[in-house]
């Protein structure tokens, strides 16, 4: 079985092949970092355009990269929510156009089980496990006890963590995205100021819940004082954000008794938060498990995969008429993330 798996949550514009049988066959990714880097992040009218300017072309080099026609796929997968609005409908119309043309059947892509199910790409985990999904959209945990069962337990109050690293790094004057270039920096400061851990200890409602809105109010404070230097404020600040990542992540594996753990998202590329749940997840006696980081950032592999195993495992698709029966079903799907 081949699936095209098409994304455009956001800013990247991403085309995949994929087969059952030989894996990825390409997987074209058209970034649009440099573009919005003068806004200090993602500019949603430009993205759309972007989008609509390069998705074909996108798509026909990952036709001519995996060596297929569109009359030699089987379905088209693509991600529906959440993300921006007006990128995503640039590939919702897209799939669409492409399932009507080609008589292939159109399946629906949740951008955060797209993530979480990255990691299955190259390797098989266990039921249940821990999920992890943290990006600069997205701060949230999962229980996964099987494809399509899942239970959130908890996510973001306010700035999803790659965010903060961001508005951080805007701070510093580091420029956009944030995450990558303090991540560097921090390798070259140390942890000088011990900067607060949002709800790490919190055992009521806010268990597995996240907030780092106090944290960049700290990092305010410090870089008012004009006391210490951007490398060491930039480790203060990530070893407070992955101490936070890393604990309650941890505290939900304890808590459910699962052995695994996934770690999925643009941030799950960063090395000291691979670094720290590699020494945790040892004392603690769990496997965690990260994508390739081609997989981290956003990108249709993830996409056209998912696309697969829903369509192998449910059969689950969607009609073109998102405003009848069809945006019914699109609705119900996607509250299974909150179930």
């Amino acid at each position: 079985m081949i699936i095209l798996g098409i994304e455009t949550s956001c800013d990247d514009t991403g085309v995949c092949l994929y087969s059952s049988s030989g894996g990825i066959l390409s997987n074209i990714v058209s970034s649009q970092v440099k573009l919005h880097a003068q806004w200090g992040g993602v500019y949603p009218d430009l993205a759309a355009r972007e989008h609509t300017k390069n998705l074909i072309p996108v798509l026909d080099r990952a036709l001519e990269e995996g060596g297929k026609n569109l009359s030699d796929i089987d379905a088209i997968a693509v991600t529906v929510a959440p993300g921006l609005i007006v990128s995503l409908v640039i590939g919702i119309s897209a799939a669409k156009t492409l399932s009507l043309v080609t008589g292939k059947p159109l399946v629906p892509v949740h951008h955060i089980e797209a993530h979480i199910f990255a990691i299955f790409i190259e390797r098989e985990v266990e039921f249940p496990f821990i999920a992890l999904v943290v990006s600069g959209g997205h701060t949230e945990l999962y229980l996964i006890k099987g494809f399509e069962q899942y239970i959130y337990l908890g996510g973001t109050l306010d700035d999803a963590a790659g965010e903060a690293y961001d508005k951080v790094a805007r701070m510093l004057g580091l420029g956009y995205p944030g995450g990558p270039v303090i991540d560097k920096l921090a390798k070259e400061g140390k942890e000088v100021i011990k900067f607060p851990r949002p709800l790490l200890n919190d055992r009521g409602k806010n268990r597995f819940n996240f907030s780092f809105s106090g944290l960049k109010s700290a990092v305010m404070r410090e870089l008012e004082k004009g006391k210490y230097s951007k490398e060491d404020i930039a480790a203060s600040f990530q070893e407070a954000v992955v101490d936070v990542l890393v604990g309650k992540t941890t505290d939900a594996v304890k808590e459910f008794g699962v052995k695994n753990v996934v770690v999925a998202g643009g941030v799950s590329a960063n090395s000291r938060l691979r670094e720290k749940f590699t020494e945790v997840s040892l004392s603690e006696g769990y496997t965690v498990h990260f994508p390739p980081l081609y997989l981290c950032t956003d990108n249709a592999a993830m996409v056209a995969y998912t696309g697969y195993r829903r369509l192998k495992e449910t059969g689950r698709t969607i009609g073109f008429d998102f405003e009848g029966k069809a945006r019914l079903r699109m609705d119900r799907f996607v509250e299974l993330l909150r179930k």
